[in-house]
């Protein structure tokens, strides 16, 4: 049977278990937000973050790609062949270009469709009517593809409708009594039962918790990605979402997020606490070299793999200007030559850089 949604709660008396939870995970965002207002350029660090929670969102839904694959796909440029690479990319990119509508645009319904288009373009799922919301009714985890046999079955198109505009005046609710952290995890919960397009929900939904965070100025940047913690728990995180419509079980659901949210949190704080130290170790190996190998640096903190083709867009050099620089890096141990290729046509990893990035 469909889903009949509830209107979401004003008000939800929490037990002593769930406030415990809410304490750690407001702890942990504030020392987050703390550390990336407190980032000597943050922006450096951004394009990692954004991978981890594209990628991450990605393999909920069975993409099989590596950051290694999707930093190396950005060094070499040009749209990739690679389906799973692409479809963490588009991620990215309505991420982006989510975070780019805010300045004029709330989130909206029509937000939503706009990175929904993004999210499926050129990918599995774009003939699912991208950018649209469903006019048909779909379903979740059926053994033989029949409603009947669903773990879950979202509602009709009739009650879809004012569940989504309830879910909208939520979002924007005047004087809203619940914590910012709970009201985030409602709304997550409300959209994915929802699920108000025939594929993509899973991935805009939880790219919805970051671009709210952000739009209430909870994070200065998208510097949480929850997915990658989500990922870890991804059975656990299914089972809380159905615990919920099945049983009502809204403390054990917000318990569960609250405290991914704060895994998460103090996870990106350590991030960028060793990427911070690890950029400042390989300045201090150029110190005192007039070069532009120190902007090379800090290229590879948003994309740990390099061409000289990447580097030269990005510094406005030439050809063998990038590769000059490249090997001055590689000389000194802060990259490494590697690939088929060599010379103009190879790729140079910051390997450090990846161990941190794969290792939270």
């Amino acid at each position: 049977m469909p889903t009949s949604p509830t209107n979401l709660p004003r008000e939800v008396p929490l037990d002593l278990a769930t406030v415990g939870s809410l304490s750690n995970a407001d702890r942990a965002v504030g020392r987050l937000a703390g550390a990336g207002r407190l980032l000597p350029n943050p922006h450096l660090f951004l394009a990692s973050y954004l991978a981890e929670e594209a990628l991450a969102s990605s393999r909920m839904e069975g993409t099989q790609a590596s950051l290694s694959d999707v930093f190396d796909a950005a060094a070499v440029g040009g749209e990739t062949t690679d389906l799973d690479v692409r479809e963490v990319q588009n991620y990215v990119n309505a991420l982006e270009h989510g975070l780019g509508r805010l300045r004029d645009l709330p989130i909206s319904k029509r937000l939503l469709c706009e990175m929904h288009a993004i999210l499926l373009k050129g990918v599995c799922g774009q003939e699912k009517t991208p950018g649209e919301f469903r006019r048909s009714q779909n379903w979740i985890g059926s053994p033989d593809n029949r409603p009947e046999t669903a773990l879950f079955v979202p509602p009709t198109i009739e009650a879809m409708w004012p569940a989504l505009d309830s879910w909208e005046r939520y979002v924007h609710q005047a004087d809203p009594v619940l914590p910012l952290l709970i009201r985030a995890a409602l709304l997550h919960y409300q959209f994915e039962t929802i699920h108000p397009f025939l594929d993509g929900n899973g991935r805009l939904g939880r790219l919805f918790i970051v671009l709210f965070l952000v739009e209430q100025d909870l994070l200065p940047a998208p510097l949480l990605p929850l997915s990658a913690q989500l990922e870890r728990s991804k059975d656990v995180y299914v089972q809380h979402l159905q615990g919920v419509r099945e049983h009502g079980d809204l403390q054990g659901w917000l318990r569960f997020f609250l405290d991914a949210v704060a895994t998460q949190a103090t996870r990106s704080v350590e991030r960028a606490e060793r990427l911070t130290d690890l950029r400042e170790r390989c300045r201090a190996t150029l110190r005192g070299r007039r070069s532009r190998a120190a902007e090379i640096v800090d290229l590879a903190f948003g994309n740990p793999v390099l061409t000289t083709g990447f580097v030269g867009s990005h510094l406005n050099v030439s050809p063998q200007g990038a590769l000059h620089l490249l090997r001055q890096l590689t000389d000194l141990g802060i990259l490494r030559e590697s690939g088929e290729s060599r010379g103009l046509r190879g790729r140079w990893w910051a390997d450090e850089i990846l161990d941190v990035l794969n290792e939270l």
